[in-house]
């Protein structure tokens, strides 16, 4: 696959500074525009490669790793998607959506990880008890955040896959959603995660001190339906996993949706759900597309991928008869050997000749330049 002419790293060397200047972000957001910024440049080191047969030479550079990065989920979402696959129940699973008006990002940007973590405190309380009331077990799930819509608005919400299957009270494993096409009524599922979650943002609210002057925004909530999108039944085992790999490591906007960048903004394209999923283009200012992106930087160390219930660790031995058994023959892979498996692509093969492989034979460490990047005058960085 061609490279995407343009990529975040130029946009954020472009309009940067000014994006900083005018919105002061904090020192964890600023932190992570610099790594983007420097993915894949001399600055974070790198090695020089030559083929042992040909002698053609090449320089690669290191990656920077950051979860908000574009150029650096691929890896990470098909190793989760084969461990997922190899963990994964056989059984049906649900797909669901809870989502959260609009309203609600005045008070989402207060303190986002506190609204966040409510979300998915919210979103478990209401499947596990509905797992309980509808079926007398203790179901599981996985849970994974979202918080952009195509136009990259704050658009907070959580994809759950929950599995057909639940634990009695009695420790035994019984099926469940088989009653109906969906695992739960919609409707019901709706009205009470949304009485859950205004009454925990009401109590956050209240500690700081900040309930009065949001009260009509909570009130508003409160009489607004609620959507909880709800899919039937997936296929097999491969099939789910696929399905929710899509949602995993995502970033925000990806460098092939980026179509072009000149002096006055940032043009890129977006899928119009509102006009049967077409895609449309659309620009931004450099400081209004950086502070957007930047909305969707998640807190420091905070857990975008959770497993509850059953799906969690401590059911591991109640659950294992619903998995396949290992296979005990299979050699122990590497990263690296386990990458060219599930990609077809060996980077250690020579480009040029096909037959030699690359050799690393310098290395190049990586360079810690006083100035800072976002601040030129200043006299040392700030991360």
């Amino acid at each position: 696959m061609a490279r995407p002419k343009y990529e975040i790293a130029q946009i954020i060397k472009r309009f940067g500074s000014d994006f900083v200047s005018q919105c002061q972000p904090n020192s964890f957001t600023l932190r992570t525009l610099d790594a983007l910024q420097q993915c894949r440049t001399q600055t974070l080191g790198g090695h020089k490669d030559r083929c042992d047969s040909c002698g053609h030479e090449r320089f690669s550079y290191n990656s920077c790793g950051n979860r908000h990065c574009p150029k650096c989920q691929l890896p990470k979402q098909m190793l989760w998607a084969e461990d997922r696959m190899i963990d994964a129940l056989n059984v049906k699973h649900f797909h669901l959506v809870f989502t959260v008006p609009d309203r609600l990002n005045e008070i989402c940007q207060l303190d986002s990880k506190a609204f966040y973590e409510a979300q998915f405190d919210c979103v478990w309380s209401t499947l596990r008890n509905f797992g309980y009331t509808h079926y007398g077990v203790e179901t599981g799930a996985i849970c994974v955040l979202h918080t952009w819509g195509q136009n990259l608005s704050l658009h907070p919400h959580i994809h759950c896959i929950v599995p057909a299957t639940g634990l009695t009270l009695r420790g035994k494993l019984k099926d469940i959603g088989h009653q109906g096409k969906y695992l739960y009524p919609v409707k019901m599922l709706s009205s009470v995660f949304r009485g859950k979650l205004l009454e925990k943002l009401k109590g956050q609210l209240k500690k700081n001190n900040q309930l009065a002057q949001h009260q009509h925004i909570i009130n508003e909530c409160y009489v607004k339906p609620w959507v909880v999108y709800s899919e039937p039944s997936l296929g097999n085992v491969k099939q789910i996993v696929n399905y929710l790999g899509q949602y995993t490591h995502r970033v925000a906007l990806s460098n092939t949706r980026i179509k072009h960048l000149d002096a006055s903004g940032v043009t890129f394209s977006y899928k119009d759900y509102k006009d049967q999923a077409n895609v449309k283009l659309t620009k931004l200012s450099g400081i209004e597309f950086l502070r957007r992106f930047c909305m969707h930087i998640l807190p420091y160390r905070f857990v975008k991928i959770r497993y509850y219930g059953i799906l969690g660790s401590r059911y591991k031995k109640e659950v294992q008869p619903l998995k396949d058994k290992p296979d005990l023959t299979k050699a122990v892979e590497t990263k690296q050997q386990r990458m060219v498996r599930l990609t077809g692509f060996d980077p250690c093969k020579c480009p040029r000749c096909k037959a030699g492989m690359m050799i690393s034979i310098e290395e190049f460490p990586k360079i810690r330049s006083p100035v800072n990047v976002f601040y030129p005058n200043a006299s040392k960085r700030y991360f």
